[in-house]
């Protein structure tokens, strides 16, 4: 084996660790779901919206809830509560705190997982995380801030 597919054995290895390290970040959203399943991440200026196609979803009464999750000091993960998938039960057991095959997005600093909103209709989940600075921040630059930032651009090519 040459030098080079040794190191891109390595890195290959390193990414697929670092997925499951969502601590290292200081906000993330974890979907129920296995790390490879689709999910459509649709971003404008006032939230980031995450949808999947479920098959063999059910919502008992109140339906889907999504949850701010503080991990450690300055470390929040957004989690979902209310889900049941055929057989098994509410995803709120303690073994599904140690889930490593998950699907994670980090989320920017422009982001407020407190008021993070999840629904489900017709097959399809939606968990919606907004954008900008809270009634709370006090900064006085809240348009700002709804735009993560006036000195940032995103381009699509």
């Amino acid at each position: 084996m040459s030098p080079a597919d040794q190191t891109y054995k390595r890195k290959k290895r390193s990414a697929g660790r670092l997925r499951r390290l969502s601590h290292i970040f200081a906000m993330v959203l974890e979907l129920p779901f296995a790390a490879e399943v689709d999910v459509s991440v649709e971003e404008d200026a006032a939230a980031l919206r995450f949808v999947v196609d479920v098959n063999g979803f059910s919502s008992p009464a109140g339906g889907p809830r999504a949850h701010a999750v503080e991990i450690h000091p300055g470390v929040t993960k957004v989690v979902l509560r209310g889900l049941s998938f055929g057989a098994h039960d509410d995803d709120d057991g303690a073994g599904a705190a140690f889930e490593l095959d998950r699907w994670r997005f980090r989320l920017p600093p422009c982001t407020r997982p407190a008021v993070a909103t999840a629904t489900y209709a017709q097959g399809e989940l939606v968990v919606t995380v907004p954008k900008g600075a809270g009634p709370d921040d006090g900064d006085g630059d809240a348009t700002a801030a709804a735009l993560g930032g006036t000195d940032r651009v995103l381009v699509l090519v």
